[in-house]
C-alpha cells in the first residue's frame, strides 16, 4: 500500500515539475537562437557578434548590475528593444517573434543566468 502511494505521489510531482522544465528548456533554446550571438552561451555579452559591435551587449551573468533591473524592465527590452529602457538601439525589439508566455520564459532564463540565488530564496523582482 505504501508503494502505491509513494509512486502516486511521485507521479503528481513529476508532473506539477514537468511544465516548469518544459517552459525552462524552451526559453533556453528561445535564448539559444536568438540571443547568444550577441550576449554570448553563458549571457556574459561575449557573443560571435560582439566583435563587429561597437556597443558591448549587456553581460546577464553580472549580478551586481542585473539586480537592479526589475522583471519588467528587462522584459521591456525584449519585447520593445534596447530603447524603450534608453539602452543601445542594437538591441532589436523581439515582440513580433515571441509571445507573451515565451517573453515572460525568457525573463526567467535571464533571471537564471545572473541570480540564481536571489530566486532561491524567493526575491521579488517584480
Amino acid at each position: 500500500m505504501q508503494r502505491a502511494i509513494r509512486l502516486v505521489m511521485t507521479t503528481a510531482v513529476v508532473a506539477w515539475l514537468l511544465p516548469s522544465a518544459v517552459m525552462a528548456e524552451e526559453a533556453y533554446l528561445n535564448y539559444k537562437s536568438y540571443c547568444m550571438q550577441c550576449h554570448g552561451m553563458h549571457g556574459k555579452g561575449d557573443g560571435v557578434n560582439v566583435p563587429a559591435m561597437n556597443v558591448r551587449p549587456r553581460d546577464h551573468s553580472d549580478n551586481k548590475y542585473m539586480m537592479t533591473r526589475t522583471n519588467t524592465e528587462i522584459y521591456k527590452a525584449i519585447k520593445f528593444g534596447g530603447p524603450a529602457v534608453n539602452k543601445s538601439v542594437k538591441m532589436p525589439a523581439w515582440g513580433d517573434v515571441f509571445t507573451e508566455e515565451e517573453l515572460t520564459q525568457m525573463v526567467g532564463h535571464i533571471r537564471t543566468l545572473c541570480c540564481e540565488k536571489e530566486l532561491i530564496r524567493g526575491v521579488n523582482f517584480k
